[in-house]
């Protein structure tokens, strides 16, 4: 659960870091492209802030939980 944990955590903040910065090349990406036609710019910019910052929250509650003592 720890390794679990960590992957989350990295992947939370990925996940807001390219919502905010808009990356070019990864934004640009088909699959978030279809969030953008059904969701808008901004409705899919919040869902990955929202999704990103759940993900982190549970990160590191699995890195509270499960630290090695």
């Amino acid at each position: 659960m720890l390794y679990l944990g960590i992957f989350l955590v990295l992947w939370g903040i990925m996940a807001v870091g390219i919502s905010v910065a808009k990356a070019g090349k990864i934004w640009n990406m088909g699959k978030i492209q279809a969030f953008v036609k059904i969701l808008g710019e901004t409705g899919t910019r919040i869902f990955f802030i929202v999704v990103g910052l759940a993900v982190l929250g549970i990160g590191i509650w699995l890195l509270i939980e499960h630290w090695p003592a």
